[in-house]
């Protein structure tokens, strides 16, 4: 990242605008989140006090924890869809840096369809995390494990996906699709879990997911390279290459 400041400056933008849409989000949630809960329960209008507010104020804790849940489910790929064109740019250099010929593998796809893949496979991936958020949300409620092996199982899961999301943006360019991009992580789940579940556990503070996500990129365009077999230069074969240009000229 270094050898990039500019694209890393470029690169915190996009994570910027998203934490602001959340946050006004999650804001406007904790305000009005109660007068919607009321108006989606007229039933309880007739109940008895205090069964009425007890009842509405639990589904109100519900409806923002389940808000504050998707925000983290959703916050890497609605900013990685936002900085599409910021986080492509950063890849594409780190490819060059690292690839032994200097060059970076291109899709040869138009951006808006690149645009439309990035977000039809972010859809994809946010409705499986979903499914997985709420199968451990309901193995949450068994006892002692669901306070201690599940949330560990959470970490985990939400590693995976995490790096799925990131390293799509390489990926993508190679024109690897979806279903075989999951069976290339599933192959190295090690690996994955080493980069992604750390990750994930601070990207559970968005602000600092914001400063992370170029580097973040950065390391996923790497990882592409190690799940496919690409080989990555080593810092003195680059030094030897420049040297060997500069004498060329």
């Amino acid at each position: 990242m270094v050898r990039h400041g500019k694209q890393f400056g470029f690169g915190l933008l996009p994570g910027l605008i998203t934490l602001v849409l959340y946050a006004a989000a999650l804001v406007a949630l904790a305000l009005w989140g109660e007068d919607l809960v009321a108006w989606a329960t007229p039933f309880a209008d007739d109940w008895p006090s205090p069964w009425a507010g007890l009842f509405r104020g639990f589904l109100t804790v519900v409806l923002f924890a389940l808000g504050l849940l998707l925000s983290v489910l959703t916050f890497t790929a609605v900013t990685l869809l936002i900085g599409q064109p910021f986080y492509e740019s950063l890849s594409e250099k780190v490819d060059e840096d690292v690839s032994p010929d200097g060059h970076a593998p291109e899709s040869g796809l138009p951006l808006w369809r690149e645009l439309w893949i990035s977000a039809r496979d972010s859809l994809r991936i946010v409705l499986r995390a979903l499914v997985w958020a709420v199968l451990l949300f309901a193995l949450g409620f068994i006892p002692v494990a669901g306070q201690t092996v599940v949330p560990v199982i959470g970490f985990f899961v939400t590693g995976f996906f995490l790096t799925e999301e990131l390293t799509a943006i390489a990926l993508q360019r190679r024109r690897v699709e979806l279903r075989d991009r999951l069976a290339l992580l599933r192959s190295r789940k090690t690996l994955v879990w080493g980069f992604g579940t750390p990750l994930g556990l601070a990207f559970l503070v968005p602000f600092v997911a914001v400063f992370l996500m170029p580097g973040a990129v950065a390391g996923a365009t790497l990882m592409a390279r190690e799940l496919l077999g690409e080989p990555i230069a080593e810092e003195d074969d680059e030094e030897q290459a420049a040297e060997e240009e500069g004498v060329s000229r």
